[in-house]
């Protein structure tokens, strides 16, 4: 049978299952199939260190999962959304969005759940991509898509990633002095190899017990003495710090702020906004930091303005911002931060996610594309780091299957890409002054 090319894109089939994260938690896996049989599959990841302000993940309670089942939000894409959805043309995707957002009709998705749309939105640009016999990365960003991302790795682990005494959440890697997306992958696999070593040797075998994203948990209590191990760790496999491999850090701020008393508890100290900028100050001098993310509290939009000011660094909004427009119109309107931190689960749909990238990126804003600490094999966003030439991306340490997914993901589409490839370096950070 013949179809025009309008009836090979129509949608003629939406499944939700549930399938298990990388934490051993459930979480929502849709696939979408197109009348030309052009197939796409999505899983959605879950977060722990969490913005208040994000979508609603659906759980359904009770003693299943310890009440984290998602059988609610599976029956939800499969008896509520798939029936509204079919005969729909798969690449009108702010339509398909816009559908699901209508039919929820809540601020933030709780009605259906953020995990069910996201699944079906995801899944429904794969399956347009796959009918027109393109990469993700290609349908959604064109020709013009060729930048790939700097990988920050979070090797060491801390906060609500980690059983140690850090607060600071993730302390990263970045190899700027590589050529290319490979030799970048290649660098940062040899310092967390050569961390292994170095945290073994000094702290012994269960210095190298891993957190979430893959990183090292070492029983460390305080941020310089993570950031040590770093450089440490740079050099011992050769490489220099600052010129082939940069830091960055993740604070999660939020998570050890005492709203109360107004105080940040960190490194044994109770410190005051003022007294916190001061600190990031004086690590920034001392190391070769080029990016810090959520260095303050998630409503210190103030704050947030006054630190971007103050250091000449990368500065992420992550929780702040929850890849929210309302919250970042805001933050572009105080200048707070100068980076967005793109999760596309913690808005809901892609066309939303897609939106907040546009509008940070029109606004002189750096855009890094985030997984979470609860992941997936899936590798959606190694492709809309590439669509959208952002220049970089936060998928984790170079181990655990989930996080060398997204990794393994670029390197074939580095091949694919061929000699049109760019690899930015230390470009991708065009707020970092030395």
């Amino acid at each position: 049978m013949l179809y025009d090319l309008e009836d090979e894109f129509s949608i003629a089939s939406i499944k939700a299952r549930w399938v298990l994260d990388s934490r051993g938690n459930p979480t929502v896996e849709t696939e979408v199939l197109t009348i030309a049989r052009g197939y796409g599959k999505a899983i959605v990841p879950s977060g722990a260190s969490t913005g208040t302000h994000e979508a609603l993940e659906l759980r359904d309670g009770g003693k299943a999962f310890h009440g984290k089942g998602v059988l609610k939000a599976v029956e939800n894409v499969n008896k509520i959304i798939a029936p509204e959805l079919l005969g729909m043309d798969s690449r009108r995707q702010e339509d398909i969005d816009g559908k699901m957002l209508q039919m929820d009709g809540t601020p933030n998705k709780s009605r259906l759940g953020a995990n069910a749309i996201l699944s079906v939105s995801l899944a429904v640009a794969h399956a347009a991509a796959d009918t027109y016999s393109l990469p993700l990365f290609q349908y959604l960003g064109g020709m013009n898509a060729y930048t790939m991302p700097v990988p920050l790795m979070n090797i060491i682990n801390g906060g609500k990633h980690a059983g140690n005494e850090l607060k600071i959440q993730e302390f990263l890697i970045a190899p700027v002095g590589a050529k290319t997306f490979s030799e970048a992958l290649r660098i940062g696999s040899e310092v967390y190899h050569s961390l292994k070593a170095y945290l073994k040797d000094k702290y012994g075998p269960q210095a190298i017990n891993i957190g979430d994203e893959g990183g090292f948990s070492p029983p460390m209590k305080n941020t310089r003495e993570a950031l040590d191990a770093l450089i440490n760790a740079i050099r011992n496999a050769g490489y220099e710090p600052g010129k082939d491999v940069a830091l960055a850090i993740d604070a999660a701020a939020s998570e050890f702020y005492d709203e109360k008393r107004s105080l940040y508890i960190i490194d044994g100290q109770e410190l005051s906004r003022e007294k916190m900028i001061e600190l990031y100050e004086k690590l920034v001098e001392e190391y070769p930091i080029v990016s810090i993310e959520d260095p303050l509290h998630e409503e210190d939009f103030e704050g947030f303005s006054i630190i971007t000011r103050t250091l000449k660094t990368q500065v992420i909004g992550d929780d702040i911002f929850v890849t929210n427009v309302e919250r970042l119109r805001r933050g572009i309107e105080n200048k707070s931060a100068n980076a967005l931190l793109l999760k596309v689960n913690q808005i809901g749909t892609l066309t939303e996610a897609l939106e907040a990238a546009r509008l940070a990126i029109s606004n002189g804003y750096s855009v890094v594309v985030s997984h979470r600490s609860g992941e997936t094999e899936d590798t959606t966003i190694s492709h809309i780091a590439v669509a959208l030439n952002t220049g970089q991306i936060k998928t984790g340490a170079p181990a655990r299957g989930e996080r060398t997914a997204k990794y393994n993901e670029l390197l074939r589409i580095e091949e694919y890409l061929g000699t049109r490839a760019k690899y930015p370096g230390l470009g991708a950070f065009k707020h970092y002054k030395r």
